[in-house]
Formats: structure tokens, C-alpha cells, sequence
């Protein structure tokens, strides 16, 4: 296989060597030069840079950051049960982390060694009997902090970490962070160790990248790739913001760390999607921003404190933007924001549209709850925001992040499947028929109506309509014409669920009713 793909790569040259030649009507070769096509013209005024050079070893970067990387052996607590969840390693024992869950039924409903699609680069499996895991990790300081999975140490009943040179030491649980999937541990034993640092410069995508870990027991494992993808959204938790690579990870690599060409860790190997279990080249790492900022709390604290805003945000959709009157479906739109929090405090109300964190723009309601739970409680922020199409600042102290998990930033996102202004509800005015004192209950849906097609369901409260409150049936009519009337291509109603959830959902208004 080798020697057949050389062989191509030679060919392949040689035909780019001819053609090289053919173009440039050197002497010797009865070829008459054609004319230079437009686009070849307008490339040789403005000439694209050519890249540098891939490395054609990463021997010596592996040299340098290898005696820092270490295998981490885990005995787990007898309260850790099986977990018999969808995942991989299902029936062998292995933890699935709660917060991947919902990414491994993105693709697929078994576990890895099912033939289902999905896999992670968590603990390797373990034979029958044995109540024990395995990750990777790497040193950060020479006095022997360690950084792993969350997932990799979750239940730790001990933790022993083998480094480069194969001594195995104990090392203890310093703090975790379930949120980003983080751990710190220490080496128990005193001496100076090899470390690694974390970079400060975040990849770009086509960077090469070489990971080291333990994939399958089998340390010191060396695989390289490149960066394929940033700012990816798997399904983890609030706070995801993977980079995706192609560098071969497997179960085992989970807390591993991914390298650039310069020897900086660039991320902390957390998961892959697979069919098998195995690496298809579909990997992610948390990003060394995200790990910097989380370790460093760890290692002060023990436990990590995130800013707390207080509201309820969605993303804005091309519907919602049109809605709004806006010209570029990007910002968080506030649901809600929750009585007695900062973001109520600073005046902030449903119907906003977040735009910036100070001075830092906020693309959508995600980069916004990273952006907040990057900050520390008690941290003064300027909020730049739209309300009725007018830009306005706020400033907001904020808060500690509840532990219940509801007064989190939430994420949720409308339908936006295209509607018509004929809604296909059935309504009335919520206060005559018991189901509080404001908005109009949905008493009947018509299922192949646009409101439907946007989740509308029967006993709904519809709160407001195009930024006014509404009381009865006739009042959403008429917000409706009137937003029509002014041009808007779409009409934004908010509707509170029958589980107290409100959300904003846009209505399409380029139909004739």
C-alpha cells in the first residue's frame, strides 16, 4: 500500500511537472503556449500566498512533549454502577458521561462495538471483574498537576498516573468541572516532573496538530492530523466550543492532550464519533482557552464559579431577524429574564437582543453563555443590546451560577419552517378560561397549520405579538395586519408552554392568508 501510494504521489508530480512546463512554453517542448485566461490574469496581479511547508517529521516536537504526557489508571468507587445508557463500552462496565449522552444519540442508538455510530475517547474497555478505567492526562507544572477528563476520574475511588519513563504514582483528585468535562489532579509523590504548556494562540483550521495518550491501554501512543474545525456544538454541555480533528483518536486518549507544531497544548482529547468505537477522524478537543481559564480555578478553588446573567436566551433565526426588522439573523434574543437577577436588576426584558459582551461581539445565545460563564461572579460587564430596533448599553454585576440547572443560560431555538399569517389556532383570551390572568390560550391547533409547524400546542399562552401584549384573539389580528402593513416579512409572537417555558416564535408573512 505504501509503495502504491508513493508511486501515485510520483505520478501525480510528474503530470503537475509537465503541466508546469506546458504553461510556461519552456524551450524544448512543441507546445504552443495558449492565451491566459481572465482568472489566471487576476491571480498573477493579486498571487495567493503559498503556505509553509508541512513539517516532514514531528519527531522532534514528539521528543520534547512526550516525557509530559501520562496514563491514568482509575479504580473506581463500588457506587459507580453500570451505566446502561446508550454509549460506548455498553455492558463492559466502561462510564458513559452524562453530558455526552445526548451527542452519541446524534448518531446513532447503540454503543461503540454495535455498529451503531458513536463512539468517545473515554476509558478504554475492561474485562469482566474489574472495576477500574483508563485515560491520558498531561503535566502543567513541574511540581505535578495533571489535567485529564472529567469522565476519565468521575467516581475515582484512586488514581495512579504512569509517566514517560514508566513509574507509576498516586495522584489525587484536585478538583472536576462536569460543565467543560475538566479534571485537575496532583502527583502525591515530591520531585520535579516534565511538564507541557498550554498555548496561547488558538489553532487555525488546516493546522497541524500531533496528539499523545493511552488509547487502548497502549501509552505513549504518538498520531497526528490537522485542525478540520473550530466552535463545534456536540451536544456536551452549555459551554461546548470543541476543535475538531482528524488526528486518529480512540477510546483511552480521553484527557490526552492535542499539540501543535510548536510543542503548546492546543486541546484536551474529550470525545470522537465512530460506528465502531474506533477513529474515523472525527475527534474533539477542548480548547486550551477553556482549559487554562477552568485549571486555574481548580487549582485555586478547587471548584469553578461562573457568572450569572439570569436570563433565558435563543438563538436569533432569519425568521426571528426578520421579525425584529433586523438585517442580520446574528445576537441572542431574551426570552425572559428571571425575576431578581442581574439581568433584571440592569433592566434587560424579554424581546432584547444581546449584541455584545464589553465590547466583544456575541454571534448567537451559545457564544453568549460562554461568554458569561467565562467571567467570574461579582464581574461588571456593559451589555450592548436592541430593543424596538434602537441600541442601548447596560451595565450588570454579576451573580453566581445557581447549582440548579434551570436558572442556567438556555439555549433553545424556534422552528423556522416557513408559516402563514392564518395561524390555524383556535383562541381565547387566557384569563376567561382559567389559564392565567395575561396572553390568549390556544384552545385547538390545526395540525397542518403554520402555528403547529412551529410547535404550537394546545394550551399554549401566547404572551405577545410583534413586541405588544395581548389579551384577547382580535389583538393578535390586528398586530399581525399592521406588521404586514409595515413591510415585515415575518411577525415574532412569545408563547409560554404549558410547563411555565416561554419562547419567541416567528411567523412567516410572505404568503397571502
Amino acid at each position: 500500500m505504501i509503495s502504491s501510494t508513493s508511486r501515485l504521489r510520483r505520478n501525480a508530480l510528474a503530470s503537475v511537472a509537465a503541466i508546469a512546463i506546458a504553461a510556461t512554453g519552456a524551450a524544448g517542448i512543441g507546445l504552443t503556449q495558449p492565451s491566459t485566461p481572465a482568472y489566471a490574469q487576476a491571480l498573477s496581479k493579486n498571487p495567493i500566498d503559498v503556505p509553509d511547508h508541512p513539517p516532514g517529521s514531528f519527531a522532534s516536537v514528539v521528543d520534547k512533549v512526550k516525557p509530559g504526557v501520562v496514563a491514568v489508571k482509575v479504580k473506581l468507587d463500588d457506587s459507580a454502577g453500570m451505566d446502561d445508557d446508550d454509549g460506548p463500552g455498553q455492558g463492559q462496565g466502561q462510564q458513559v458521561p452524562p453530558q455526552l449522552r445526548e451527542f452519541f444519540k446524534r448518531f446513532g442508538q447503540g454503543g461503540p462495538g454495535q455498529g451503531q455510530g458513536q463512539g468517545f475517547g473515554g476509558p478504554s474497555p475492561k474485562r469482566q471483574g474489574q472495576r477500574g478505567a483508563m485515560g491520558s492526562g498531561f503535566i502543567i507544572s513541574a511540581d505535578g498537576y495533571v489535567v485529564t477528563n472529567n469522565h476519565v476520574v468521575d467516581k475515582a475511588k484512586t488514581v495512579q498516573v504512569t509517566l514517560d519513563d514508566n513509574r507509576t504514582l498516586d495522584a489525587k483528585v484536585i478538583g472536576k468541572d462536569p460543565k467543560t468535562d475538566l479534571a485537575l489532579l496532583k502527583i502525591t509523590e515530591g520531585g520535579t516532573f516534565p511538564y507541557v504548556s498550554l498555548g496561547k494562540t488558538a489553532p487555525r483550521v488546516g493546522d497541524w496538530v500531533v496528539a499523545i495518550g493511552n488509547p487502548f491501554g497502549l501509552g505513549g501512543t504518538v498520531t497526528a492530523g490537522i485542525v478540520s474545525a473550530r466552535g463545534r456544538d456536540i451536544g456536551a454541555g452549555p459551554y461546548d466550543d470543541f476543535l475538531q480533528i482528524d488526528a486518529p483518536i480512540n477510546k483511552g486518549n480521553s484527557g490526552g492532550p492535542t499539540f501543535n507544531v510548536g510543542g503548546e497544548v492546543v486541546g484536551v482529547n474529550t470525545a470522537i464519533a465512530s460506528p465502531s468505537g474506533g477513529s474515523v477522524g472525527l475527534a474533539f478537543a477542548i480548547p486550551a482557552e477553556t482549559v487554562q481559564a477552568v485549571v486555574d480555578q481548580l487549582r485555586a478553588d478547587g471548584k469553578v464559579a461562573r457568572g450569572y446573567l439570569g436570563v433565558q436566551v435563543q438563538p436569533v433565526t432569519k425568521d426571528i431577524a426578520d421579525g425584529l426588522g433586523l438585517d442580520k439573523a446574528k445576537g441572542a434574543l431574551v426570552d425572559h429574564a428571571e425575576p431578581g437577577t442581574p439581568a433584571a436588576k440592569a433592566g434587560l426584558k424579554s424581546g432584547d437582543v444581546i449584541e455584545s459582551v464589553n465590547g466583544a461581539s456575541v454571534n448567537d445565545a451559545r457564544e453568549l453563555s460562554r461568554r458569561i460563564a467565562g467571567l467570574k461572579p461579582g464581574a461588571k460587564v456593559e451589555l450592548a443590546y436592541l430593543r424596538g430596533g434602537k441600541s442601548d448599553t447596560a451595565t450588570v454585576e454579576l451573580g453566581a451560577l445557581p447549582n440548579d440547572p434551570k436558572a442556567g443560560n438556555d439555549n433553545r431555538s424556534s422552528s423556522t419552517s416557513d408559516g402563514q399569517p392564518r395561524l390555524g389556532l383556535s383562541l381565547a383570551p387566557a384569563a376567561q378560561v382559567g389559564a392565567g390572568d395575561e396572553g390568549v390560550a390556544v384552545m385547538d391547533v390545526d395540525p397542518d397549520g403554520p402555528a403547529a409547524a412551529k410547535g404550537i400546542e394546545q394550551g399554549d399562552i401566547i404572551l405577545d405579538v410583534a413586541g405588544s401584549s395581548v389579551s384577547k384573539p382580535s389583538e393578535i389580528a390586528e398586530r399581525i395586519k399592521a406588521a404586514e402593513a409595515s413591510g415585515r416579512k415575518a411577525v415574532l409572537m412569545r408563547v409560554k408552554s404549558t410547563k411555565g417555558v416561554t419562547r419567541f416564535v416567528a411567523v412567516a408573512l410572505n404568503k397571502a392568508g
